[in-house]
């Protein structure tokens, strides 16, 4: 029981990977853009849980769902995990969105207008 936060986490990874793959949105359109951009958004938000429990701000809840193993003082295994599937989600939702929008004729710019109707 103490490892479902982090499968469940690992479970969310691998089905946004997966529609990641299926639509070529993200680590599949252009896989060393998208690595540079999560390891900069993952080492980003990790920073800033560094900086909030350095300050006091953040701490960690016990929960019978998760490992209890801490890689950091009030830090827990989990949390690198889930920043990672944070910055996934997000970029897949992103670029997913921009793809549909970009499908939408009223928000096309007038150039690209115009190649579409040449």
């Amino acid at each position: 029981m103490g490892v479902l936060y982090l499968l469940s986490l690992l479970l969310g990874i691998g089905c946004m990977l997966l529609l990641d793959h299926r639509f070529r949105l993200f680590f599949w359109r252009d896989a060393k853009a998208a690595a540079i951009v999560t390891a900069v958004g993952v080492l980003f938000l990790l920073f800033w849980d560094l900086a909030g429990i350095g300050l006091g701000i953040f701490l960690r809840g016990e929960g019978t769902i998760a490992t209890g193993l801490l890689i950091a003082p009030e830090l827990p295994i989990e949390e690198p995990v889930f920043l990672l599937f944070l910055v996934l989600c997000t970029m897949v939702l992103y670029t997913g969105s921009r793809r549909l929008l970009d499908r939408i004729p009223s928000t096309r710019s007038g150039k690209q207008r115009e190649r579409v109707n040449v």
